[in-house]
């Protein structure tokens, strides 16, 4: 049975991938508006990746009978001073949503609640990839100002 601390976490949790889906939304838009076409479809695919971690999250809770209400998820702007702006916003998304997982982890351990706990290491290993991707973007807008020509290496890391 999860805990229901723990309960509580992981419901929110859902709303935090969601609102994070609707970050990466924003930030598809941003590039879309710009045409540029390749960041735009990186970052919508990052959206639908936060959205698929909200629907794991949500299948956990339904195979574990909990019964919950979708929580509210935030908007998102669609207009970023620069990319590297937009950019800060995605990695900032990541090491907030690094920090719920750690403490839905911790939670749930100090729970006693393995189930739970054996269930968050996907999404904990997860977030080491999401914020080196996240990273590794920064160090690139940082270093170039022809973004046209960087899109080679976001199709690559796609």
């Amino acid at each position: 049975m999860i805990n229901e601390r723990v309960r509580d976490l992981l419901v929110a949790q859902v709303g935090h991938e969601l609102s994070a889906h609707q970050a990466y939304m924003g930030i598809a838009l941003s590039f879309e508006r710009q045409s540029l076409k390749g960041w735009a479809k990186f970052f919508h695919e990052q959206a639908v990746e936060e959205a698929g971690h909200a629907a794991k999250i949500m299948d956990f809770l339904i195979d574990n009978e909990v019964r919950f209400d979708l929580p509210v998820a935030g908007g998102a702007p669609t207009t970023y001073e620069s990319a590297r702006a937009a950019v800060e916003a995605a990695l900032a998304s990541e090491i907030r949503v690094t920090g719920q997982l750690n403490a839905l982890a911790d939670a749930a351990r100090a729970a006693d609640d393995h189930r739970s706990f054996q269930f968050l290491q996907w999404f904990i290993e997860e977030q080491v990839e999401e914020e080196r991707t996240m990273r590794a973007l920064l160090d690139l807008v940082a270093g170039t100002t022809d973004l046209f020509q960087a899109q080679a290496f976001i199709e690559g890391i796609g």
